[in-house]
């Protein structure tokens, strides 16, 4: 397991007393709403949890919806599903919208009174006719029912993404609606025959977010950071019970 995963990491840890902006993601403040100890684990001391293999289908479809979407941005016209849903929406163009997308740079924000960088990347980016920013969001599953609202717990996080997404634009200076988009794609497994092709049911789940909690968090994980002392655990984290069990199992002190 090595060969995918080092467990001490020495690059962007937050050292106290700096006087350089820390780089601080959206995952990561997710992070350390679902753990604290995993948090300062992570951007204190270098040991993350043990990391998931990625899900290239789900980039796959991630890919060709914005490369489709892109087709009616470059186009000035409404997608389809933007139709078929009645939003006052289209797809509209951005100079930094290529770099809001990418993974290490996104949109980013420097929060003064933390000296974080904040920085998070957004799939798409809509405008209404009042001139509001949308921030959509792509999702690919594949599940039995038919996904029409977020409406599971793990769903939260999604909520949470969405709403640190607004609250960067608006940190930026722009006017954004309130209400954003998930374009949940949901394939289909009652098919006769696979056909070397997967098809999807493609729903629009509108979501109007609310950043209040966002600064909260902010000042609260910087607080963590700057602790001598490793935090609690979260509530429901699996990843500290399955260490605190084999803590127990094999004595470990």
């Amino acid at each position: 397991m090595s060969q995918y995963y080092n467990s001490k990491r020495t690059n962007n840890l937050y050292k106290p007393g700096s006087q350089e902006p820390f780089k601080l993601s959206r995952s990561k403040i997710d992070l350390f709403f679902e753990c604290p100890r995993c948090f300062y684990f992570d951007r204190r001391l270098g040991v993350g949890r043990p990391p998931g293999f990625p899900f290239s289908l789900n980039s796959a479809v991630d890919r060709l919806l914005k490369l489709e979407f892109d087709i009616h941005r470059a186009n000035g016209t409404k997608h389809p599903l933007i139709e078929k849903y009645g939003v006052d929406a289209r797809p509209v163009p951005h100079e930094d919208l290529e770099k809001w997308r990418h993974n290490f740079t996104g949109i980013q924000y420097l929060h003064e009174p933390t000296n974080f960088l904040i920085h998070g990347a957004i799939d798409d980016l809509w405008q209404n006719s009042k001139g509001e920013y949308i921030v959509v969001d792509y999702k690919a599953t594949s599940k039995d029912e038919k996904i029409i609202e977020l409406n599971k717990e793990w769903q939260d996080g999604y909520k949470r993404q969405m709403e640190i997404y607004q609250w960067l634009l608006r940190k930026n200076g722009y006017k954004v609606s309130n209400t954003g988009y998930f374009v949940y794609c949901n394939g289909k497994t009652d098919r006769q025959a696979f056909d070397a092709r997967l098809e999807f049911d493609i729903t629009l789940i509108p979501y109007t977010g609310n950043g209040s909690w966002i600064e909260k968090i902010i000042l609260e994980a910087h607080k963590c950071l700057n602790a001598d002392k490793i935090p609690e655990a979260g509530p429901n984290c699996d990843y500290c019970d399955y260490i605190r069990e084999i803590n127990k199992a094999g004595n470990i002190k």
